[in-house]
Order: C-alpha cells, then sequence, then structure tokens
C-alpha cells in the first residue's frame, strides 16, 4: 500500500466540484455533498413528492413536535403538566404524527402525479391520524382491561382494522411489494394458523378480533421493538446525523479523505474507501452514501483510469458499509439492541472489529488492482492539505468525541446524540461562517429529519406486525426445535441456511426488515447451538446488508452506476468481485465471538484473532486481484497464475478462519493447516515472478 506520487503525471485531475485556487496551483476541494440531498434512509425507492406550501409546514410542525415529544420522554422534562405519558401513548403519538405523511410523500405507483396530492392521498392521511388519535386515546384503558387479549370493543377494533390496513399500504409505499408480499402473509397468518398444511409453522389460532386487537394493543406488535427503538434512539441519532451534515462535514470528510489517502496508488479510490466510511459513520445510510459521496469520488477516480463500473462498484461497497460502521450505524443497530435487550453502545462496540475487517479488505482489494493496473495516485499538488481542512472543520472532532463518550462511557445512548447536536450547532454558529445556520436554515432540517422519520415509521411500524404475528401463535420455540432437526445440530449448516436465507431475503426487503424477519425465524435456532446472541445477530444483519452489492436488485450498485454511466447489472457484479472478501468476514466473527469483543478476555483474544484475520484477507485479496503484496504481479508467474491464486485464496481464508468453539481444529492447527498451504505457495510465486523480466506495462496491455 506504498505512496506513488512519483510517477503521477498522468493522472490529473479535475475537480467535479467547486474548487479554489490557491498560489497558481488548483486544488481538489470539495463543497458539501450533501447540499440538497433528501436524506432518505432505508427506502428502494426513489420517486417522491417534495411538499409545497401548507403540506410543508405541516410536516415541519409535527417534525419538530416529534423531536420535542422525544426529548420530554427521554429527559423527562414533563411538558404535560399534571399528566404522565405511558409508553404506549407516547408511540402512538409518534405514529399519529409521522405515518399519515407517508401517504403524502410516497406516491401510490408510477402514474400517481408529483405535483399535486391527489384526493384519496389525502383521506389516507386522515384515516391514519385519525386511527392513530383514537388507538392513543384508548390504550391506557387497554392496558388496564387486558383488551390485547380478548373484550375490546367494536369501536377499538374498527380503529384497529384501519391502523392495519393503512399499515400494509405504508409499507408497499415505502419498501416496495416486495416487502409487501413478505410481511402481509404472516401478519394474517394467526387466522388460520392451526391449519394442517402449515407444517412446522402451525401454532395458535386467532380470530379477527383478537388478531387485531394483539397487533395494535400490545407491545409485542405494531407497538414492539421496531417503533421502540425508533421512538427511543433512532429519533435522536437522524437528527445528529442530519445537523451533521447540514453543518458541512460531509466536506470536511471528503477533504480529510483526500488529504490523507489521495497521492497513493489508487489514490482516488482509497479516497473513495475512506470519505464514504467516514460520512457512513455519521449517516447510517446506504444509499444517501452513495448519492452524496459517489458524486465525488467516483469521477475523480473514471479520471485517474478506473473503468466506469469498477469505480460505481468500489463506491456501492464502501457506502454499503455504513450501516456497519459505529458510531452511528443504520436504523437495524438499534433495533438489534431492542432485541437483544442491551444498550445501543454495546452494539456499536460489536460492530467495529467487523466493520473495521469490511473497510480493511476493500482497502485491500483495491490496493491489489490499482498496482496490477499501474494506476497511480493524484498528485499532492491537487490535493487539500490536511491541517488546512482540520483548521476549517476542527470542531466535528470535539463533537464525534462527545458522542463517542457519553456512548461508550457514559452509557448515555438516548441522550448523547442530543447533547452532541446542541454541541455542533453552538460551535457551528461560532466558528463557521459558510454554514451558519438561518430560520430557512432550521425549517429545512426539519423537512429533511421529517421525510426521513416517515419512511422508517412506515418500515418500522409495518415490519413489527412480524413479531406480533410469530408472538401470538407461539411458534418460534417449535420453529427453532424443527431447524435443529433438519440441520442435524450442525451449527456450520445452520449457519449456511441462514446466510443463504438472508441474501435471498435481502435482495427484496431493506436491511431492517431482512433483519428482523430472521432475527424472530433463525436466531433462535442459532443460539440453541451454543453460538454467541451477540455474533448471531451481527451475522444475520451482515449477510442482509450484502444484499445491497448482490444482483439480481444490488440497490447500492445500481445507484452508483447511475452516477458512473456504468451498465446496472455490469456493475452488481463488478461490486459482488471488489466485495468477495466481505462474504467471508461474517463467518470469522460467529466462528469466535471475541471478533464482536464477546466472551472471555475479548480485547486480547480479538487483536490476536483481528491480525491473524487481516493476514488473511492480504492474502485472499492477493489471489482474487492477481496482485501479491511484497510479491508483486501474478500474470509472471505464467500458466501457474491461476493455481497460485487459487491456492492464496483458499490458503487466507484459512489462516483468517477462527480455530477453537464449534471448530474440530484448535487455533494452532488451523495456523499450521494455512502455513503449511500459504509457505510453499508463496516462495513458488516470489522465485517465478521474480524470474520473469517482462515490464509491468507490458503485463497491463495483454
Amino acid at each position: 500500500m506504498s505512496a506513488s506520487s512519483d510517477n503521477t503525471q498522468n493522472t490529473a485531475v479535475a475537480p467535479v466540484a467547486a474548487a479554489t485556487i490557491n498560489s497558481a496551483q488548483k486544488k481538489v476541494v470539495f463543497d458539501d455533498p450533501h447540499a440538497g440531498v433528501g436524506g432518505l434512509q432505508e427506502a428502494e425507492v426513489t420517486r417522491v413528492r417534495t411538499l409545497r406550501g401548507g403540506w410543508r409546514w405541516a410536516l415541519v410542525a409535527a417534525t419538530a413536535a416529534t423531536i420535542l415529544l422525544c426529548i420530554n420522554q427521554q429527559f423527562t422534562l414533563r411538558f404535560f403538566i399534571g399528566y404522565t405519558q405511558l409508553n404506549t401513548e407516547y408511540f402512538y403519538l409518534l405514529i399519529a404524527l409521522m405515518l399519515p405523511f407517508t401517504f403524502l410523500i410516497f406516491p401510490g405507483s408510477e402514474k400517481a402525479p408529483l405535483d399535486r396530492i391527489p384526493w384519496y392521498d389525502i383521506v389516507l392521511f386522515v384515516a391514519t391520524f385519525a386511527s392513530a388519535i383514537w388507538l392513543m386515546m384508548n390504550i391506557r384503558k387497554a392496558a388496564a382491561l387486558g383488551w390485547e387479549f380478548a373484550g375490546a370493543p367494536a369501536p377499538v377494533i374498527a380503529g384497529g382494522l384501519v391502523m392495519w390496513a393503512v399499515l400494509m399500504e405504508a409499507l408497499r409505499r415505502t419498501g416496495g411489494w416486495s416487502l409487501l408480499l413478505c410481511v402481509l402473509p404472516f401478519t394474517v397468518y394467526p387466522l388460520f394458523a392451526e391449519s394442517s398444511w402449515l407444517g412446522p409453522f402451525r401454532g395458535t389460532q386467532s380470530t379477527l378480533d383478537q388478531a387485531t386487537a394483539y397487533h395494535v394493543l400490545s407491545g409485542e406488535s405494531l407497538l414492539g421493538i421496531p417503533i421502540q427503538a425508533f421512538a427511543d434512539t433512532v429519533i435522536g441519532f437522524l437528527v445528529f446525523g442530519t445537523a451533521l451534515m447540514m453543518t458541512g462535514a460531509g466536506k470536511f470528510f471528503i477533504n480529510i479523505a483526500f488529504a490523507l489517502c489521495g497521492t497513493f496508488r489508487g489514490g482516488a479510490a482509497k479516497v473513495c474507501i475512506f470519505a464514504s466510511g467516514l460520512l457512513g459513520m455519521m449517516s447510517g445510510s446506504i444509499i444517501s452514501n452513495v448519492l452524496t459521496a459517489g458524486t465525488m469520488t467516483i469521477p475523480v477516480m473514471k479520471k485517474s483510469g478506473f473503468r466506469a463500473s469498477y469505480a460505481a462498484a468500489i463506491e456501492a461497497c464502501a457506502s454499503t458499509g455504513a450501516v456497519l460502521a459505529p458510531p452511528v450505524m443504520g436504523a437495524t443497530a438499534f433495533v438489534i439492541a431492542q432485541f437483544l435487550n442491551v444498550s445501543y453502545a454495546d452494539v456499536a462496540v460489536a460492530a467495529i472489529i467487523p466493520a473495521a475487517l469490511y473497510y480493511l479488505g476493500l482497502f485491500m482489494q483495491v490496493d491489489s488492482y490499482a498496482a496490477r493496473h499501474n494506476l497511480a495516485g493524484i498528485p499532492r499538488s491537487e490535493l487539500p492539505r490536511v491541517w488546512d481542512t482540520v483548521k476549517e472543520g476542527w470542531y466535528y472532532i470535539f463533537v464525534i468525541a462527545l458522542l463517542v463518550v457519553m456512548l461508550l462511557y457514559f452509557k448515555r445512548e438516548s441522550h448523547a446524540p442530543f447533547y452532541a447536536t446542541v454541541l455542533l450547532l453552538i460551535l457551528n454558529q461560532l466558528f463557521s461562517k459558510d454554514t451558519r445556520w438561518t430560520v430557512a436554515t432550521i425549517s429545512k432540517f426539519l423537512e429533511v429529519n421529517g421525510r426521513t422519520f416517515v419512511e422508517l415509521v412506515g418500515i418500522l411500524a409495518g415490519c413489527g406486525l412480524l413479531i406480533g404475528a410469530f408472538s401470538m401463535t407461539g411458534v418460534i420455540s417449535s420453529l427453532a426445535n424443527d431447524l435443529l432437526t433438519i440441520a442435524g445440530d450442525n451449527a456450520f449448516l445452520l449457519l449456511v441456511m441462514c446466510a443463504f436465507t438472508s441474501l435471498v431475503l435481502g435482495l427484496g426487503l431493506t436491511t431492517t426488515a431482512c433483519y428482523i424477519f430472521l432475527a424472530i425465524l433463525v436466531a433462535p435456532a442459532l443460539e440453541k447451538v451454543g453460538l454467541n446472541k451477540m455474533a448471531v445477530h451481527m451475522f444475520i444483519f451482515y449477510w442482509g446488508m450484502l444484499s445491497s452489492i448482490t444482483p439480481p436488485v444490488a440497490i447500492a450498485s445500481f445507484a452508483a452506476a447511475g452516477i458512473a454511466g456504468s451498465p446496472a447489472m455490469k456493475t452488481g457484479w463488478e461490486s459482488m468481485w471488489v466485495g468477495s472478501i466481505i462474504y467471508f468476514i461474517p463467518f470469522f466473527f460467529v466462528l469466535n465471538p471475541a471478533l464482536v469483543l464477546q466472551g472471555d478476555a475479548p480485547y486480547l483474544a480479538a487483536l490476536g484473532l483481528m491480525t491473524l484475520a487481516g493476514m488473511g484477507t492480504l492474502f485472499i485479496c492477493g489471489g482474487i486481484q492477481g496482485y501479491q503484496a511484497f510479491i508483486g504481479d501474478l500474470r509472471r508467474a505464467g500458466s501457474l497464475e491461476w493455481p497460485i491464486r487459487v491456492l492464496l485464496v483458499i490458503g487466507g481464508f484459512v489462516l483468517a478462519t477462527p480455530g477453537g468453539g464449534i471448530m474440530p481444529v484448535s487455533q494452532w492447527q488451523v495456523m499450521a493447516i494455512a502455513l503449511a498451504i500459504l509457505i510453499p505457495t508463496l516462495i513458488v510465486t516470489f522465485i517465478l515472478v521474480q524470474r520473469n523480466p517482462v515490464a509491468r506495462s507490458q503485463l497491463s496491455a495483454r
């Protein structure tokens, strides 16, 4: 990964955004990439309305009320004098404020107008708001009288049926038909749960009234884990992420990435990985990461010699890590915390090593590719200076430090993002002339947050019904036993089944929906064979996330292809190739939970395992890309090139695989097998590469 600033005369890069002129040298200094970006977090649909006039101000007011309600609930400020709000009342109030706007922002069909709101969307808006308020007014009495199990009056059931129907439509509009068709059958499944054809899915059957009451009045369905996660922690982190981007953090992170990585060989691609990682740590969104960082990095990569589809693939893979990278991560991480009944900080800490291995693998892939194709870095004269960039945005570092300290040391995940946001806005108003907020900025800030809240409420509330359906029928424990019987208590077979199912479901579902589905169905079986709970849930999360770069859907790859002007499906396959190392990593940390900082003496064990995983990744990437670091271009091995590449991948994978635990061999035995494969392969490779005098330029032409 050496810097290659010598041979860079052919890699001059024309800036793709506004640049400043300094001492007659053209600097690559980017404007804020988040200017004008709507910030949608989860949706696979891109056809949305921009609200105007009274509807826009209604969204702004509803968003302000949502944030204030969250602050009131988390800090116990008692806005409601003489009245203590139940959590369930709070949840329904958030739903009443946000869910109705789903029908205004997301059109019902491809033919629906975008410049006006049809009458039927207004009817759905009113029906959703009215049913949410009606259920909120009755939820206290329902808790006292046990209506979620039986005896709910007809008007409440009627309100519940309306809520059930509009939730399914909201799910369709935000997540698409694929998400609706996956969720809807399971929400109605309790109505025929005793049917013989269901096999292992047979459970306790309910009437329509019983199922409706349980879905809308219990704390296990609509008001269950997903909405609880949204109300308790997601709101605060989304507010922080939006504030960060709207104060110019995107420009700061992009320029830091160019200043630090731009001169390395393949520097533009390494900038892409570094910048997308930094932006992703703050946004937690795959698609918005592609659409912001990608507009900056993809044109620069193309001008540096990367073909369009490969540049788009690098951006797609780098942005996909956004939902895995602490401290903010994606909405799924907060749902994991609720599922496991642990703090969000615990989930963020568990994600540190998997995220590091993810980006390390990408970095090594790009380095090997750049070395094989002789792609130099960007001249230092065209790059921003590190010190100048830090001087302009030093306060972002303080804000992020405060967030991390409050998360990890004080364990105040519900309070941390609000404190960090306040500090950020104060420092921004004091020290930044370009990004100081005005009244117009505040309304835009609320609008962007509102659109994100609306989308997430539509997805999370709808997916909550999945949990309610399986809770109602009591089928989870029997299903786990059936899976164990099928797999013969074989943990490896269960893991492969889970990975395949995650990937298939992820093709049609958002990451959050895919995780919820499998956390209900598959996680209990994996836990029963003795695997660590945190590792199991991270495994499911990770594999669901990988669908973003896996055809035929590959939404991250397709979004990047649109920016690069490359064929969408070709970019999807390139993404799989570029990110191929990523498919191995989940198995590493589920085999040894020290890699998610679980178990006895996790930090010491994690250090050793991470070192081995890093070394193994180096050889895997060398084999995949055809250039082994410290040895050279494997094309010089002649006819033995492909056998050597295969052996490097196998040896690297064995070296990176943790031993012990459910593995039949110890760590020392795993290392011995890996070295037995790698040492002879590396010796032969070194000899062949050194003997072949063919110039790298000639190899590139072959």
